[in-house]
């Protein structure tokens, strides 16, 4: 009798993801779930920034005698997004390493 192996190609995102999944199993939800509120935060915090930055390059292109009054403008809130995104992923490390 003749015996045939059968093999699988699994997607290599499946198997990314599968990995992933594992790995949050292996550590505990909560703490997995606090390290994809981490990237979460980073990602919005860039997202954000340059939302900011392009905003503010249309409007110094539209009036460029306000330049001075956009870039503080831009910096501040630039600012304020860094320190909330730096928040979040201080209150995630929290819970993770707690």
């Amino acid at each position: 009798m003749n015996q045939h192996t059968i093999e699988f190609e699994i997607h290599p995102i499946k198997t990314t993801i599968m990995e992933l999944l594992s790995i949050l199993f292996e550590i505990g939800i909560g703490q997995g779930l606090a390290g994809l509120g981490a990237g979460a935060a980073v990602i919005g915090a860039g997202i954000g920034v340059g939302r900011i930055g392009s905003s503010a390059l249309e409007a110094m292109a539209r009036q460029p005698e306000a330049t001075s009054d956009l870039r503080s403008n831009m910096i501040v809130a630039a600012a304020l997004v860094e320190g909330v995104a730096l928040f979040g992923i201080i209150i995630c490390l929290l819970v993770a390493l707690g």
